[in-house]
Formats: structure tokens, sequence, C-alpha cells
């Protein structure tokens, strides 16, 4: 029987820890069209707080980080974006990207989301 007490006291001190979290608002900001000709601007925060601005513009997207830019060209995916140059892939797929450098597995920035627009 001491068993059970103990084992009722560990389940209600648990269930007492459980707080309701409050819900917090987020609205997705979506991705131009690659054949959209009007220039839009997004900030995408990243893993290390780390954040990637993009610019998307008929076809191509302009990627900064760190104050480097690449003027990247978009390339059809069965599923997803894929904007590419000579150094650097910009893809992703849905809210999530990541920013790798060609030949390179390791990524300059992933786990990018959609923060903000930017124009």
């Amino acid at each position: 029987m001491r068993r059970l007490s103990t084992a009722a006291l560990v389940l209600a001190a648990s269930l007492g820890a459980c707080q309701q979290r409050s819900t917090v608002s987020w609205t997705p900001i979506a991705r131009p069209a690659p054949d959209d000709a009007t220039p839009a601007g997004i900030a995408y925060l990243c893993e290390g707080r780390r954040e990637v601005a993009v610019v998307y513009a008929k076809n191509r997207a302009s990627v900064t980080l760190d104050n480097k830019t690449w003027r990247t060209e978009y390339q059809s995916t069965g599923d997803g974006f894929r904007y590419v140059d000579a150094n650097v892939e910009w893809s992703g797929r849905d809210d999530l990207a990541v920013l790798r450098q060609n030949g390179n597995a390791k990524p300059l920035a992933f786990n990018c989301r959609p923060n903000r627009r930017t124009t």
C-alpha cells in the first residue's frame, strides 16, 4: 500500500508541474512564385540566430549572409525550391531552408525560417 501512495504523490507532483502555455500567433510568409517579376524580400532567421536576407524576382534570388551576396537562379525541383549559382545553393521546402556552399556538405546557414518581409 505504501508503494501506491508514493506513486500517487509522484503522479500528483508531475501533474502539478504542468502549466498551460500561451498560444503564439504565427502568420506564414509565403515565398513568391519563381516567375513573379515583382521583387519580394524575406529575412530568414537561421540556427545560431544568423540571418539570411533573400530578394526573389523573376526566376532569381539575391541571397545575402554576413554582408556577402550571391545572385542565384531558380532550378526546377520536384518538391520545394532551389536557387543556385557557381558557389552556393539556397534550397528548401515549405518554411524551412538551407544555404550551402557547392561541394561542401557543411551548410553556411541551416534551419532557416522566414522571419519578416523586407521589401
